[in-house]
C-alpha cells in the first residue's frame, strides 16, 4: 500500500476542528515543522496539542497557540525559554493547561500505542497533580493511578520513510516520536528523505502499520 502524499497540505487535510493532535519533538529536535505550518495554513481550530512542551517564539506549536487555534495543551513543560504566546494564552484565560510529568507523559502515551488500560506510578502522589485521581499504597509507597493517552491525530517527524509508510530517525530526533505514533489513530510522518525502495527491515524503528500517510519536507543529501 503505498502511503505517500504529494504535499504537506495533503498530507494535513484530514485534521478537523476540534481534535485532539500528538505533535513529536524534544525542544527543537524532531519537530515536524512542516506540518505544523501545513496546519496553520489549513485552518484547523479548537486544537487539544498533546506533546513535550508549547513551543517557542512564533515557529512550530506556539505559531498555532500565537493563532488562537489551540483550546488545550497537554504538555510536561509549557514554559520553556521564548513560550512567550503560550504564557500571554494561558495569563488571559483563553487556552486551557494540563501538565504531565515528562516520564509520565511518554508512559501514557505509550500505554495508549499498546492497549493497556493505565499504570501505576509513584510519581506525583501526593501532589496536586493526583488530585481527583485513584491513588494507591503498595508495599508503603504510595502509587498514582494514570490513564492512557490517545490521540486523534498525531503529526510526527522522521530522518527516512518509505512508501509503505516504514520509519527510521535520527539520533535524539526520535525522542516522542515513535510512541505518538503507536497511540494516534490517524498519524502523519513528515520525512527528510522519502525512498522509492523498502527500508531494511533491521533498520525501522516505526513499522508502517502505524502511520497512515508520509510526505517528504527536506532536501537530499
Amino acid at each position: 500500500m503505498d502511503k505517500s502524499v504529494e504535499n504537506l497540505a495533503t498530507a494535513v487535510a484530514p485534521i478537523t476542528d476540534g481534535a485532539t493532535v500528538m505533535i513529536g519533538g524534544f525542544g527543537s529536535s524532531g519537530v515536524p515543522l512542516g506540518l505544523i505550518d501545513a496546519l496553520f495554513e489549513q485552518g484547523a481550530n479548537g486544537l487539544t496539542v498533546i506533546s513535550n512542551n508549547a513551543g517557542a517564539a512564533e515557529v512550530g506549536i506556539a505559531r498555532l497557540i500565537k493563532a488562537g487555534r489551540v483550546a488545550k495543551v497537554i504538555c510536561s513543560y509549557p514554559r520553556t525559554p521564548g513560550s512567550i504566546w503560550f504564557e500571554k494564552r494561558f495569563e488571559a484565560g483563553e487556552i486551557a493547561l494540563e501538565i504531565v510529568p515528562q516520564g509520565t507523559l511518554a508512559e501514557r502515551i505509550r500505554a495508549a500505542g499498546a492497549g493497556l488500560g493505565g499504570f501505576l506510578t509513584p510519581t506525583a502522589y501526593g501532589t496536586k497533580l493526583a488530585e481527583g485521581k485513584e491513588t494507591r499504597v503498595i508495599d508503603g509507597r504510595g502509587y498514582v493511578l494514570e490513564a492512557p493517552l490517545p490521540a486523534d491525530f498525531a503529526i510526527i517527524r522522521a530522518e527516512c520513510g518509505d512508501r509503505w509508510g516504514n520509519l527510521r530517525f535520527h539520533a535524539t530526533a526520535r525522542n516522542f516520536n515513535p510512541v505518538m505514533a503507536m497511540a494516534a489513530k490517524n498519524t502523519i510522518a513528515e520525512v527528510r528523505v522519502l525512498s522509492e525502495a523498502a527500508l531494511p527491515p533491521e533498520t525501522v524503528v516505526t513499522p508502517g502499520i502505524f502511520v497512515q500517510s508520509v510526505v517528504e519536507y527536506g532536501e537530499r543529501p
